[in-house]
């Protein structure tokens, strides 16, 4: 057994302290380098590993019962073969999980990321009649104006029939590539993180590095690039993908969720206190890092059709929401002052890691107006394309219209802080081209 085993809950200190982890994904930290790794969403195209996420299976006469009951999500004409973000909220309407929901067979249906194990936890709870139990797959993204180019240089078939938010199994075929030994059977969603037409194509693990070095081998005429973890969280800041861990804590950290998260580590979930927390904002409340559906942007998913877990929380705030998502553009010269300090004798502001945080943390930073707290910036980042330091930011309703000017406080608590001129723009920052009609690609 772990020797996490019945271990507390960790406190906002030691979420603070605890500023030593990197996130374990992506394969690597750079490929080609994170300029041109991230200039490929726009461009040309890239792969990106996400095979750390969970994924789940759940089966049986009452899988969408109880997934209907812990969802904020409605149902109605939920078809086979489609997909959807779920979300997961505890009474308060504060989420605990949200990721990929996919509709396999009448009474079947897969969970990623953290729904994996919050709804296995619920139905253990329970007496529905389903069954639970974890896969192991990989999970790429291929993503970019290109995209559709390199997967058809692989695939049997074509992909430009399925449809946004929709799935179907297609064949990567051996005499195409010379990476993989024999037909590799695939499932191809069309969606993705990069605000780009593209695709996730998730199979069995065992066939993870030949898939992976397949797309690789067909994508090097069309400018394809590796996309490693230093630059990653570019493509949710500039599209507007808010990220456990980064943009909110789930609502699994105060007491009475003890149960919850030493069930999930029993069932192959890992320990709970594995990120951290930075940012000028202080708070002692494990709360105030939490975060409800509205004020992450996600309004459109809360459907009020049925009854689920925080419905009564959530009615209000989809009528008046408190706090809306939105993009920040730093001041430029206020954000080059804080590299200069470096050069100074002086004490300099805390660093910005480039092009955003490379340690997997919650960064959270006051965003004031006239000295008073109206927000709070995460995922501080810089976009090479766009030439700016952008962040994400929950704040209040009446500052979120576009050209509102604020305050960012830049650094830790125990760090020289700097004030950071900043402005409103729309979330999210780049045009969203995932709905694009992909016969339009030649």
């Amino acid at each position: 057994m772990s020797e996490h085993n019945n271990r507390s809950l960790p406190t906002v200190e030691e979420l603070r302290e605890n500023q030593t982890d990197y996130h374990v994904g992506w394969r690597k930290r750079e490929f080609s380098g994170w300029v041109d790794e991230q200039v490929s969403w726009k461009e040309t195209c890239y792969i990106g590993d996400w095979s750390f996420l969970p994924e789940a299976r759940l089966k049986g006469p009452d899988a969408e019962k109880l997934l209907s009951e812990l969802s904020v999500n409605t149902f109605d004409d939920f078809a086979i073969g489609q997909a959807k973000h779920v979300i997961q909220c505890n009474e308060q309407g504060l989420i605990v999980a949200e990721g990929l929901l996919m509709r396999l067979d009448e009474d079947e249906y897969s969970l990623s990321a953290n729904p994996a194990f919050w709804t296995g936890y619920k139905l253990a709870q329970s007496d529905y009649d389903a069954s639970w139990k974890t896969v192991d797959t990989f999970n790429f993204q291929v993503q970019g104006p290109n995209s559709l180019k390199v997967l058809e240089e692989l695939v049997d078939g074509s992909l430009r029939d399925i449809d946004f938010i929709h799935f179907a199994d297609v064949t990567i075929e051996d005499q195409k590539v010379t990476a993989i030994q024999g037909n590799r059977n695939v499932t191809a969603i069309r969606m993705g993180m990069a605000g780009e037409a593209g695709f996730e194509l998730q199979g069995p693990a065992e066939y993870a590095d030949e898939v992976w070095n397949a797309v690789v081998e067909a994508g090097e005429e069309y400018g394809l690039e590796q996309l490693g973890a230093r630059t990653v969280m570019i493509n949710h800041l500039e599209a507007c993908f808010p990220t456990r861990g980064r943009d909110y804590l789930p609502a699994i950290y105060h007491s009475g969720m003890e149960e919850f998260n030493q069930w999930k580590l029993e069932n192959g979930g890992g320990y709970t206190g594995i990120v951290g927390i930075a940012g000028s904002f202080e708070s002692d409340e494990i709360t105030d890092y939490y975060r409800n559906p509205v004020e992450m942007g996600w309004k459109r998913n809360v459907a009020l059709d049925h009854d689920f877990i925080g419905k009564e929380a959530l009615a209000e705030e989809v009528e008046n929401p408190t706090r809306e998502m939105v993009t920040l553009e730093w001041n430029s010269e206020d954000v080059n002052d804080v590299s200069a300090s470096l050069y100074r004798d002086e004490t300099p502001y805390q660093p910005m890691d480039m092009p955003t945080e490379q340690k997997w943390n919650m960064r959270a930073d006051k965003v004031l107006s006239d000295g008073e707290l109206v927000g709070i910036a995460t995922s501080r980042g810089y976009s090479y394309y766009f030439r700016k330091m952008l962040s994400l930011c929950t704040i209040d309703a009446e500052y979120s219209d576009p050209g509102t000017e604020v305050t960012v406080i830049w650094g830790d608590p125990d760090q020289r802080q700097k004030e950071i001129r900043a402005t409103v723009a729309p979330a999210p920052y780049k045009e969203d081209k995932r709905r694009t009609n992909l016969n339009e690609f030649a």
